[in-house]
């Protein structure tokens, strides 16, 4: 998820669930091997788990990325075959690798030689005119004989052409079906499944057929679900949010941010969505997007708009 899970985010996230995997947003090899590494790469301790994901195509390169992220520290490298923007196009990588299962091969079998944690891949069903049950069984057959610990699979296909990124999110209709064929036809194989899910209870369903379940927008857009993670994986009934706690856990963080030359809305813009469903939420989010963006802006802002919700009151919209 590009410039939507960078360290902030994943922080905010982990004060939520302790249990659950974070993934980085999407690291171009290149820019892991010649960039910034401390700000594309660093993160804080307490996210743990937490997986580093690559985009590219060139086995080295992969490699030696895959071997400077697990020096971070990550639990996890995934390599990413079901972005469809132009900026990966452009490189040939992404959901673009859908084509050439042979290359995804390649690249998995090479950061398998370099590094000893987890080497995983994100993909599609397929792309364009491909027919999903041969090019699905292609990629997950590729990759599992190059090594790979897991695929996860968002249940769409991409469109390369004609569609935005976020259009491929939303248009090419979702077929948790065929994902739920490929783990029938392996079941020793790890499959977890991406795409549309919404909540916790959608989850557990998914989970009668695959491995595991990752979520994306819903997790990002209304976050306090994932408060609920941790009680759903050990099956107990989830205690209630403490968000007092929580607003303080993450103005303590956005000063120490904003210590270090960082602005507020760094932090807060992947709060946005906290208060989903109860009153105050639009107050909320206004005074968020109005004030945090601010010169000078400190985490006052934040228990301002914290004041304006409403906690004894949840409704079904905000």
């Amino acid at each position: 998820m590009i410039d939507w899970t960078d360290r902030h985010c994943r922080y905010f996230h982990r004060q939520l669930t302790g249990k659950a995997l974070l993934y980085t947003e999407m690291i171009v090899a290149d820019a892991a091997i010649h960039g910034d590494r401390a700000r594309l790469l660093g993160f804080d301790q307490s996210e743990h788990p937490v997986a580093l994901q690559l985009g590219g195509s060139d086995p080295e390169k992969l490699a030696q990325a895959a071997e400077i992220g697990a020096g971070y520290g990550y639990d996890e490298i995934n390599l990413n075959v079901g972005c469809p923007s132009d900026r990966v196009q452009s490189g040939t990588f992404g959901a673009c690798l859908m084509k050439t299962p042979e290359v995804v091969a390649k690249g998995v079998a090479a950061m398998k030689a370099r590094v000893s944690v987890p080497v995983t891949v994100k993909c599609r069903i397929g792309v364009d005119d491909q027919d999903s049950e041969t090019a699905l069984d292609a990629l997950a057959d590729a990759a599992w004989t190059a090594g790979a610990d897991a695929l996860w699979v968002h249940a769409r296909k991409a469109w390369l052409q004609g569609l935005s990124p976020k259009e491929n999110r939303e248009i090419p209709p979702l077929d948790y079906d065929r994902v739920y064929r490929l783990k029938k036809a392996n079941p020793d194989r790890f499959i977890g499944i991406n795409g549309g899910i919404l909540s916790l209870e959608e989850a557990r369903r998914h989970l009668e057929h695959v491995d595991g379940v990752m979520l994306g927008r819903a997790a990002y857009q209304t976050p306090a679900l994932l408060a609920g993670v941790d009680a759903f994986l050990d099956g107990d009934t989830p205690e209630p949010v403490d968000f007092h706690g929580l607003i303080e856990t993450m103005a303590e963080y956005a000063d120490r941010h904003i210590s270090q030359g960082g602005r507020l809305s760094h932090v807060t813009r992947h709060m946005i969505g906290l208060f989903h469903g109860f009153d105050g939420a639009r107050r909320y989010r206004q005074i968020l997007s109005s004030k945090a963006t601010r010169p000078g802006a400190g985490s006052e802002i934040l228990r301002e708009a914290f004041a304006a919700v409403d906690l004894a009151t949840k409704r079904d919209a905000a």
